[in-house]
């Protein structure tokens, strides 16, 4: 979020945030984004009798400030499919590893597990799924004899980072399609994350 927050400081990235909403009221973004001006939305979980009630009140809550695109940046909750299915192929999110090798929490773990030379990130629009919907962009990290899972994934960072900027101002820029499993870029005017 701080990576994006930061681009949109400049007029030529084109997006800018509509709002951060979080389920922690200490999340370290919030404070972030309050400083920039961007409003924000806390909805704790425990505030609700239900999980389902608690996923109506965040489908709501993204509703109400109407973006053209909604970006899980360290969001690290698997959404009920129905709040999914209210932004279909408008939600996306990334992941430390390059989809569809080692999805879930442990990516990074798993990629060193199994020996791999060359790892990464993937954006991916969100689906009912964990870690499973159409691919958007992906960047590669090689992976260094002496890696930890805590030195690769600080690599890994950096560059989704970068990549996470650069995909929200080319889908927000570009607009774009998705056929099966397939995201193409198309044309579009300037919209919000």
């Amino acid at each position: 979020m701080a990576a994006i927050l930061k681009a949109t400081a400049d007029p030529e990235y084109g997006a800018r945030i509509s709002a951060v909403i979080s389920d922690k009221e200490d999340a370290p973004a919030l404070d972030i984004a309050r400083a920039a001006g961007v409003p924000v939305e806390i909805i704790p979980l425990e505030g609700f009798s239900s999980r389902g009630e608690w996923d109506r009140a965040l489908g709501d809550a993204i509703e109400h400030h109407a973006p053209d695109l909604v970006v899980l940046a360290g969001f690290m909750k698997i959404l009920a499919p129905e709040t999914v299915e209210r932004f279909p192929e408008f939600m996306i999110n990334t992941h430390p590893a390059l989809l569809p090798a080692f999805t879930g929490a442990h990516a990074v773990r798993d990629a060193l597990a199994h020996g791999v030379k060359v790892t990464g990130c993937t954006v991916h629009f969100v689906d009912a799924g964990v870690d499973t919907g159409p691919i958007v962009a992906q960047a590669t990290v090689e992976v260094e004899d002496g890696d930890t899972e805590q030195s690769l994934h600080e690599r890994i960072k950096v560059v989704e980072r970068g990549l996470v900027v650069d995909t929200v101002r080319r889908l927000l820029e570009d607009g774009w399609t998705v056929e099966g499993r397939r995201v193409r870029w198309g044309s579009s005017e300037g919209k919000e994350a």
